[in-house]
């Protein structure tokens, strides 16, 4: 299990052996300006210095900062594919792909935890980043079968907004309706457990 402060993350050498080299999964998640993106960001960088074969995916609903980037709240960003589909993944990767990085992965559908393990049986190198929870405090779409199946489970925590713990939950400040609401920093803060006021939006 990761300790509190350990946010980095370098994947082991693929063994040798008989069968084919197998892939695997990793999760990065937390709250709301937890460092999801940079770090998601940050392994993307380092396989690309490895040279190897990189595809990046975004949901198209998200179009906060770029429409064909992601980036992140500090503004850190990279050259990304906006798909609406799991699908759309599936068919977009290429033979030969090594690293598959999907951000705000909350934001698809059940689909996507069966599309990350064909990739990964596939031999390819997944990395998700997305939401553990949603602003009710409840797991948030497919995370949290994404991380039952994942080799590697990456929890980062924020900054709470009101007291500076370790902020793990996403406090909505506006008026929205539904789970799938995209929102910065004007419509969420990071809040810890004790700060948190579930299922109630805050002025």
């Amino acid at each position: 299990m990761n300790s509190p402060d350990s946010h980095r993350f370098d994947p082991p050498g693929r063994p040798s052996g008989s069968h084919p080299p197998a892939g695997w999964i990793e999760v990065v998640c937390g709250s709301m300006f937890s460092g999801k993106t940079e770090e998601l960001l940050r392994r993307i960088k380092r396989a690309r210095l490895a040279r190897q074969p990189v595809l990046l995916f975004k949901p198209r609903i998200d179009n906060r900062y770029d429409a064909v980037k992601v980036v992140s709240h500090e503004g850190v960003n990279a050259d990304a594919l906006p798909v609406s589909t799991a699908a759309e993944i599936l068919e977009r990767v290429p033979p030969g792909t090594a690293v598959v990085g999907i951000d705000e992965v909350q934001f698809f559908d059940d689909a996507i935890v069966g599309a990350a393990e064909s990739l990964a049986t596939r031999g390819v190198r997944v990395i998700a980043a997305g939401l553990d929870q949603d602003w009710k405090g409840q797991p948030f779409g497919p995370v949290p079968a994404l991380m039952a199946v994942a080799e590697y489970v990456t929890k980062l925590h924020a900054v709470c907004a009101q007291c500076g713990a370790p902020g793990t939950r996403s406090q909505r400040l506006v008026a929205a309706e539904g789970q799938l609401f995209v929102g910065g920093s004007a419509e969420y803060e990071s809040r810890c457990r004790a700060c948190f006021v579930p299922e109630q939006v805050l002025p």
